[in-house]
């Protein structure tokens, strides 16, 4: 069956192993860091006199850094299973996007513009605010340079989610058979940071529940709706 046609993306058994994988792979880097770290601190504390210090201290810091980077990447990969939980997969082409700041916006951050679920005529920026493994995005988002293969491999795009609130995007891989690369990104509204108030953007009470259950913060009231007369 085709990825789109399952009632969630979870229930699409390869993106569930994409999921998986995406886990193992952070486990399996933050173990070999901290493997790292505490096999240079063993060589200089056992066998190295203390004039070598200077040689170990910027692989123990690098490698503390590296495990720390790991650890920061678990959470937003909560959050991705928490979406995929709840939205269906849908595959999108010619997703406009680029690399500058959106003009409709403050942040300097890349950005793909994705309809309104229940505006299609409005088009949503959202923003990779999130800075997990940003790069791998960034070389195939297009510019006069980029080769057409790189941009191929977002073409079309996986998108789970609602662009309103919080949303996971995905790359092909066997024609659209599988997602290669799981990746959050969210509205800066969505995050229940302090000071950030969230918005509803006139979503439908289905549409803020379904958000709230993937973990976006959203308003507890749902101002009601305006209907012309």
């Amino acid at each position: 069956m085709h990825p789109t046609k399952y009632p969630t993306a979870w229930d699409h058994p390869p993106t569930r192993r994409a999921w998986v994988q995406h886990m193992v792979s952070i486990a399996a880097r933050l173990v070999g860091w901290v493997a790292v770290w505490i096999g240079a601190l063993g060589i200089l504390v056992s066998f190295l006199s203390p004039a070598y210090a200077v040689l170990f201290i910027p692989v123990l810091l690098y490698s503390a850094f590296r495990a720390v980077l790991q650890l920061a990447y678990i959470r937003p990969s909560i959050y991705i299973q928490r979406v995929l939980w709840q939205y269906p997969w849908q595959f999108l082409s010619d997703v406009p996007r680029g690399r500058n700041r959106h003009p409709a916006v403050e942040e300097d951050e890349m950005w793909l513009e994705l309809p309104n679920p229940e505006e299609p005529g409005e088009q949503i920026p959202l923003l990779f605010l999130s800075g997990m493994r940003t790069f791998w995005w960034m070389r195939r988002f297009g510019t006069a340079r980029t080769k057409p293969g790189l941009k191929a491999e977002i073409e079309p795009l996986w998108f789970a989610g609602d662009p309103r609130f919080i949303a996971v995007i995905a790359a092909s891989r066997r024609r659209g058979e599988a997602p290669k690369r799981l990746h959050l990104l969210y509205q800066r509204t969505a995050t229940g940071r302090r000071g950030i108030e969230p918005t509803d953007w006139n979503a439908s009470p289905d549409a803020l529940e379904r958000a709230r259950r993937s973990g976006a913060h959203v308003p507890d009231a749902v101002r009601p709706h305006s209907h012309p007369h």
